[in-house]
């Protein structure tokens, strides 16, 4: 499947697609971003990203090239252009095959180096619709690795945790050393030790039959799928509540699963090297998967 770029309102091949030297966004992370997958080729929870997105940029003072409006007339634009896949990859996890990822990001734009914002001349935008990398099929169905990293959570009052930027750099070297222990994801402290969230994902624990994830107090970025899977699970008659978790509360869980936008919900199976809930997919992961992809699936103009 092609990928298709989006640079300020005009499509141009990837190749050609190219942001200056001197843009905020390359020279310092001075940018916010969303990512938002489809189903059935049609964008999931489209509002939601589009209202974190413009909290991301009020959080940061950075006025965004697009509006909401313009911003979600220029994603599906640049989802039109996007042809079918011929060969869907048969690893993929049949609700996965054939989806796409949207990339929006907005950047505060080029100026004069220095740090002061006021430097900059004028912000940019662009989309980037290329194929969803999600887990294989495989994962869903034996669930993957996580290790706790050495790598902390950046402090609450460093970065506006509810702001998602393009400062990615803890989370770089977090994946890094989660992937040359051969785990899926890393798991990442705050300072009084509490697990705080993965490197690009929600971790959620099974504890004593009830659902519990780290809560927005802890200085973690809120999710639009943890919302979901939160509100998915108390209509299900499902315990959930929002509560600190230590490393030995992963540990000791029943059931433990990450969240993203393009995990969906996926198992964790193993942690730091040892069984993790039993080293097997439990009934409520099983369970929450299935509404949660009923729930996209209607909302896509399927029958979920």
């Amino acid at each position: 499947m092609a990928t298709v770029v989006n640079l300020d309102g005009k499509l141009v091949p990837p190749a050609k697609a190219t942001i200056s030297v001197f843009d905020r966004g390359f020279l310092y992370g001075d940018s916010v971003y969303e990512v938002v997958r489809t189903y059935r080729r049609r964008p999931f929870e489209l509002d939601a990203h589009l209202a974190r997105l413009a909290r991301s940029a009020g959080r940061l003072g950075l006025e965004p090239a697009w509006d909401a409006p313009r911003t979600r007339r220029e994603l599906l634009a640049t989802l039109a252009a996007v042809p079918p896949e011929a060969d869907p990859d048969p690893e993929a996890a049949p609700w996965n095959q054939g989806q796409l990822s949207l990339r929006v990001i907005m950047t505060r734009g080029a100026g004069e180096l220095g740090l002061d914002p006021a430097l900059a001349v004028e912000p940019r935008a662009l989309v980037i619709a290329s194929p969803l990398r999600a887990p294989p099929l495989a994962a869903y169905r034996a669930g993957v690795g996580c290790r706790i990293v050495g790598v902390r959570h950046e402090a609450p009052g460093a970065v506006d945790p509810g702001a998602k930027t393009g400062a990615h750099l803890a989370n770089v070297l977090a994946v890094r050393e989660a992937r040359a222990s051969g785990a899926h994801e890393a798991l990442l402290l705050g300072a009084g030790g509490q697990v705080t969230e993965g490197a690009s994902s929600n971790v959620f624990a099974v504890r004593a039959g009830a659902l519990v994830t780290p809560p927005l107090g802890a200085g973690i970025l809120a999710g639009v799928t943890r919302a979901l899977v939160l509100e998915l699970a108390r209509e299900a008659g499902l315990p959930a509540r929002e509560a600190p978790l230590l490393p030995a509360d992963l540990a000791g869980a029943e059931e433990l699963f990450l969240t993203s936008t393009a995990r969906e919900i996926l198992p964790v199976t193993s942690l730091d090297g040892r069984p993790a809930g039993g080293g097997r997919v439990g009934p409520v992961t099983t369970r929450l998967g299935a509404l949660f992809r009923a729930r996209a699936d209607r909302a896509a103009g399927g029958p979920g």
